[in-house]
């Protein structure tokens, strides 16, 4: 199957899917059509709730396509992929809807920052969470101020420094990253459409204003996630990262 990314409409709800045949990873191309659909539906008037979820019924997402980082060749290249990244968060930070997020697997890297920058995450049991950079010689710099501000410091740092180890979905509730938590997709979906009808129902200015102060205080973040990206962009450029990278690979095939 191709990747992709398409939205729906239905009785106010816009529901933003994206999807990549490995593991739901986000190449540029993707990022910038997720960021441009979120800002799309947070600008249409006939959405009240967008909900944001990927494709299949495995990863959730695995963050940055891995072909894509070993084929940048400069500082420049990589702060234009890596501001991809940037661009989603402070897409759907600037969106004046609510976003759900519809967590149905495990979340890697970039894919925990999307998990973080949703309004409210909705999981079921197996979506386990890793921040991963730190194995491939990066860091999570971009996803990092979404992450932080949703389950703060001490667990960010601890998903940041033993970056090779899995989180469950039960620690990411309890440390704040989702809202809730499900047994089965089934009952994750009830949830959410529960949810997101109520959502559609309530008065559009009060959710706007609600958004407003959820995020009071990032208001320096086009700049800061921008700086965070050339940090990125620079560092995937060691020999560590591209060895690192080709041994995961290789594992993989």
């Amino acid at each position: 199957m191709e990747a992709y990314v398409k939205s729906e409409l239905h009785r106010g709800i816009a529901t933003i899917e994206f999807f990549h045949p490995q593991s739901n990873a986000l190449p540029s191309s993707l990022l910038k059509e997720l960021a441009a659909a979120i800002t799309h539906a947070g600008e249409d008037p006939d959405t009240k709730v967008i909900i944001l979820r990927s494709g299949g019924d495995k990863a959730f997402c695995a963050g940055a396509l891995f072909d894509e980082l070993v084929a940048i060749r400069n500082e420049k290249e990589g702060l234009q992929f890596f501001s991809g990244f940037a661009h989603v968060i402070n897409a759907m930070r600037t969106c004046p809807k609510i976003i759900i997020g519809r967590i149905h697997g495990r979340c890697v890297g970039g894919g925990v920052g999307l998990a973080a920058s949703v309004d409210y995450a909705v999981a079921t049991e197996k979506a386990e969470v890793k921040l991963s950079e730190l194995t491939v010689g990066i860091g999570p710099f971009v996803v990092g101020p979404a992450v932080e501000r949703k389950i703060g410091m001490s667990a960010y740092s601890q998903l940041a420094i033993d970056a090779g180890m899995w989180r469950s979905a039960d620690w990411a509730r309890r440390k704040g990253l989702f809202a809730e938590l499900h047994p089965t997709t089934e009952d994750m979906d009830e949830s959410i459409s529960r949810l997101s009808d109520f959502l559609a129902h309530c008065s559009p200015n009060a959710m706007a204003e609600m958004k407003k102060v959820f995020w009071q205080g990032t208001e320096h973040w086009d700049k800061l996630l921008m700086e965070r990206a050339s940090i990125s962009g620079r560092l995937v450029l060691s020999d560590f990262t591209r060895q690192a990278i080709e041994k995961f690979k290789s594992k993989k095939n």
